[in-house]
């Protein structure tokens, strides 16, 4: 398997992108391009030619719209896409932007299941461009410094995260069979998987609706998960469950052999330890990878103008949707579901369904998935 992605090298201009989608979070996304002097909003693509139109209306000024990927960004100029779209567009968009030798950086999730999303990750490799998740919630100062944090407690074995809001959305989120492990703890997942530099094994999860849910599928949960470094980590969540809410972010304890890391989602993470600690540790800065999806923006544009690796590149990012799809499976069956299963009986099904046959042939030659989709280790900060 080949991690390597082909480079834009630094011009003096800013990197020509195209939006793909129009919604509500298309509009953060223009938004946080407008405001980007890294980039440069070259286009905007929805199959609502009238959605499209909107959104370059609020951008307030003109702006090329059109309803096909590769044409629109061949025809502006574009060099690389961002696909907003909703999820079960994110497997045809992204392929045909890397089909098209267009870079692509995509809204979680990577693709509406495991086996779309090993399918990306060939593409990616038959391609040799950069396909990256915005996993928007790694990118966050505080979360860094929690990290560093945990890095003085000695060995960590145990990290939690709880979180509890009460938004009333509306809509798709209301009638989903689980609205909190597929469209919300995907965030609290890759986060743990940040901090741990670690990648699931194993998980045991229960979902429950409470009496007084508005959301028709259920809306509370509670993983478990062994993670490949021994650690558990402890999901604890409701999106019914109003007053004292928690940070989006969540509530998280980090616990070592030597202390604890506390940090509730929006302030400065704490840290207390049986031991005192090096001055060198006490007094060191924590890198800032910038503020959710500007930060992710800056991510793909420097690696890029690099070749360095970024957070959330598609074959390591797959992982946090095998937890989320594991969850489901565990607290659908009743069982506890061991993740290599499952990828083996996803990369099976993505097999089975592949219909490019140079995908195809990328995907037969993987050894193994674990093997295929182990970049390098996350930055530590």
């Amino acid at each position: 398997m080949s991690n390597t992605f082909a480079t834009i090298p630094d011009d003096g201009t800013p990197l020509r992108v195209v939006v793909v989608g129009a919604g509500g979070m298309g509009r953060a996304w223009l938004h946080t391009v407008e405001e980007s002097p890294l980039v440069e909003l070259a286009g905007i693509v929805d199959l609502d030619l009238g959605a499209a139109s909107a959104g370059a209306a609020a951008v307030g000024r003109p702006v090329p719209v059109g309803t096909g990927t590769a044409r629109l960004a061949a025809d502006v100029g574009a060099q690389a896409v961002i696909n907003v779209t909703v999820p079960a567009a994110h497997h045809p968009v992204t392929t045909e932007a890397l089909a098209a030798g267009l870079p692509v950086l995509g809204e979680k999730p990577v693709a509406s299941t495991l086996a779309q999303g090993m399918s990306l990750a060939a593409a990616a490799e038959l391609s040799g461009q950069l396909f990256m998740v915005s996993q928007s919630r790694r990118y966050n100062r505080q979360l860094f410094a929690a990290k560093r944090l945990a890095s003085t407690i000695g060995n960590v074995g145990i990290v939690s995260a709880d979180f509890f809001k009460a938004p009333r959305f509306g809509g798709f989120r209301d009638a989903m069979e689980h609205p909190l492990l597929l469209d919300m703890a995907i965030h609290q997942f890759d986060m743990a998987r940040f901090l741990l530099d670690a990648d699931p094994v194993s998980v045991f999860c229960e979902e429950y609706n409470p009496s007084w849910s508005w959301y028709r599928g259920d809306a509370g949960a509670t993983a478990i998960f062994e993670m490949s470094g021994g650690e558990r980590f402890v999901f604890t969540g409701s999106w019914c469950s109003p007053g004292l809410e928690t940070s989006w972010n969540g509530a998280w304890r980090i616990s070592g052999e030597h202390g604890s890391v506390i940090w509730d989602g929006d302030n400065e993470p704490e840290v207390e330890t049986a031991v005192e600690l090096l001055e060198s540790d006490a007094g060191l800065e924590s890198e800032d990878p910038g503020q959710e999806i500007a930060g992710a923006l800056a991510d793909f544009v420097s690696s890029l103008r690099t070749g360095a690796a970024p957070m959330g590149q598609v074959h390591q990012n797959i992982m946090s949707l095998a937890m989320v799809e594991s969850a489901v499976l565990s607290a659908s069956s009743g069982k506890r579901i061991m993740v290599d299963a499952l990828l083996e009986e996803s990369y099976a099904q993505c097999l089975t369904s592949e219909r490019n046959p140079d995908v195809l042939q990328i995907l037969r030659s993987w050894p193994t998935v674990r093997a295929a989709l182990a970049l390098e280790p996350s930055r530590m900060p």
